[in-house]
């Protein structure tokens, strides 16, 4: 097919069609086919898209100094108490994972009572916790936790 040939744009497919080719609904049909050619998905993102400026996380010096935190949910309901999500604790200088079964409708105040009975007690208190946006994490509750501790969220 010629169109295969042609620019990645989508108006210079247009053009360059209508120098040798007409028929009805040529424009409809070109959109049609750039929503829809690979090609064209690739070279055309978004040029209003913003980027986040990457910064450098610093290395752990020391074990659970440096944690990552996220949520593993919409597992099939597992154990006695039918857990069906998952937070996954990562230490920074170790590598070493951590698995804490949860509902995926618990509360940041459940999150918070849970990490402090069966992390923070036997870590002890994180410096840096790296984490997404979950509101889990961002709540005021946290936010007034890594106050009183001296810690920080990187987000």
């Amino acid at each position: 097919m010629i169109v295969l040939q042609l620019d990645i744009s989508e108006d210079r497919t247009l053009e360059r069609l209508k120098t040798c080719s007409w028929w009805p609904n040529l424009k409809k049909d070109v959109s049609e086919y750039c929503q829809t050619c690979d090609r064209c998905q690739k070279a055309n993102r978004d040029p209003g898209k913003k980027f986040v400026i990457m910064i450098q996380i610093q290395d752990s010096k020391s074990l659970w100094e440096i944690v990552h935190m996220d949520w593993v949910t919409a597992l099939p309901p597992g154990g006695e108490i039918s857990y069906n999500a998952c937070l996954v604790l990562v230490d920074r200088c170790s590598k070493t994972p951590m698995f804490l079964p949860f509902h995926k409708d618990d509360t940041a105040m459940d999150t918070a009572i849970i990490m402090w009975n069966k992390v923070i007690s036997h870590t002890g208190i994180f410096q840096n916790i790296i984490s997404d946006r979950d509101p889990r994490f961002t709540s005021a509750l946290w936010t007034n936790l890594h106050n009183q501790f001296g810690t920080k969220l990187s987000i």
